[in-house]
């Protein structure tokens, strides 16, 4: 990037707030999973006004620019794959109001999810989505990939509580999308398409939040089983029995392993899997579902239920649900980490699939996650520097995707697409959708400088 750039860019945002030193360069070419690319130069704007400058100059000279926000994407989303100039939004990380009339909060793209969460409990409200990261992650980085989290069987994911939206387009124009109102239908609906666009189409600089009450009570209940198959199906029981959990989490027996000296009670040798079932909502809507849960269960022999009885308990439960994820490293040195998701009736079939897959090519396959929803997290372990390893991971990982769209899943329940599922985008969507997806980047940015190289296949091969 020439030096011409650089200046204009520290004119805009302040000399401190812009860096090409290579140590921070390293810091912002990686996210939470795919291989790193260094930017250019690393930009921190502090206003909607800074963020469309910094586009039109990028328009101008014709650099890529990848919006940033606390880099804990999956797929890639976040890296600068075709170098030019990182916008990491953090310091754009204000709640500028809680409405609590209205029960609407207005957010910068930099605020921390928890942090969020965190503001709306303080006048009885609250905001659902949870995403294991939420101590980390941006609210900004959740509305690019739509972020869900284990409250999503009964609240939704991140585009349910996205109203609207003010957004700075490649060409430096700022648009507002949505409405504070919970009507409005004047014009297309663009909120919904920004949210999950992986910040191809624009950079979200104000958030319109929708909130609700806060839950008056919560029930926590571990069921576990030695039948893995048991358990997978005991999903769709439980809902159809008229009992709507707020978390429903599912993990299988290594799962279970490699986070077990976090939990207080680990169920024993034998168990193949287990559920965690929440339930929230008035003090008595809790008591009646509560009996009904455990009225289902009493003639179920196959299932084990102990209810965590304290806020300690409870809360390490759910520190061993959210810690699965970097634990699983304690196998191998890496993994393929992917999170389908399939109609919940078919998670029986995706996990059966899973053991296959491990028995066949020789490795080690963990599920765990959402089952409430169906997005089941994949973790196929392995050791990149051994090449049958990873052969044998990319083979699996293609079976895996081949496999869900077979039984109607999705590739991605709530990661993306980034660069790491691009290659398998045409197993689920067909030419005629790709074509259209396409037409709609070239015309919010027909430079091809916003977070260029995401999503679309770079080329046909798989690997």
């Amino acid at each position: 990037m020439e030096t011409e750039i650089i200046q204009k860019l520290q004119a805009i945002v302040g000399s401190e707030h812009c860096t090409t030193r290579l140590e921070d360069l390293h810091c912002y070419s990686y996210d939470g999973r795919a291989n790193p690319s260094l930017p250019e130069a690393v930009v921190f704007p502090d206003s909607t006004e800074q963020v469309s400058q910094i586009m039109k100059l990028a328009g101008k000279y014709q650099f890529p620019v990848v919006p940033r926000g606390a880099g804990t994407g999956m797929t890639g989303g976040a890296i600068p794959v075709a170098g030019g100039l990182v916008m990491a939004m953090t310091r754009m990380n204000r709640i500028i109001e809680i409405d609590s009339d209205n029960q609407v909060a207005v957010v910068e793209p930099g605020v921390i999810t928890i942090d969020l969460q965190k503001a709306a409990k303080k006048v009885g409200l609250f905001y659902p989505p949870d995403p294991a990261s939420l101590k980390y992650c941006t609210i900004g980085g959740n509305a690019g990939e739509c972020a869900g989290g284990p409250a999503a069987v009964k609240y939704g994911v991140t585009k349910d509580y996205i109203m609207g939206l003010e957004v700075v387009l490649p060409s430096g124009e700022v648009i507002h999308t949505g409405t504070r109102t919970e009507k409005g239908v004047t014009g297309y609906d663009l909120t919904r398409l920004f949210v999950g666009c992986e910040g191809t189409l624009g950079i979200m600089t104000r958030l319109y939040c929708r909130l609700i009450p806060a839950p008056e009570a919560k029930e926590t209940f571990l069921i576990s089983s030695d039948s893995l198959s048991a358990i997978t199906g005991l999903v769709a029981k439980i809902l159809n029995n008229n009992i709507l959990p707020c978390k429903l989490e599912y993990m299988d027996r290594t799962a279970i392993k490699v986070v077990s000296g976090i939990m207080a009670e680990p169920p024993g040798e034998d168990v193949e899997a287990l559920l965690i079932v929440e339930l929230d909502g008035t003090g008595e809507s809790v008591a009646e579902q509560k009996q009904r849960l455990l009225a289902m269960l009493q003639v179920l022999d196959e299932f084990t239920v102990h209810h965590a009885a304290t806020s300690e308990e409870v809360s390490q439960l759910w520190q061993a649900r959210r810690s699965i994820s970097p634990a699983t490293l304690n196998l191998k040195p890496h993994k393929i980490s992917e999170d389908v998701a399939v109609p919940r009736s078919r998670i029986p079939e995706l996990v059966a699939h899973c053991e296959t897959l491990s028995a066949e090519l020789g490795l080690t396959i963990l599920s765990y996650g959402h089952a409430g929803d169906g997005n089941i997290h994949v973790n196929i372990m392995l050791d990149k520097t051994n090449p049958q390893e990873l052969k044998a991971g990319e083979e699996a990982k293609k079976r895996l995707f081949e496999f869900t769209i077979s039984i109607d899943g999705t590739l991605s329940g709530e990661h993306g697409i980034g660069i790491t599922k691009a290659p398998y985008l045409d197993l689920e969507l067909n030419e005629a959708t790709i074509a259209v997806m396409k037409q709609l980047k070239t015309l919010f940015d027909p430079l091809n400088i916003l977070n260029p190289g995401k999503i679309f296949p770079q080329s046909p091969s798989r690997g």
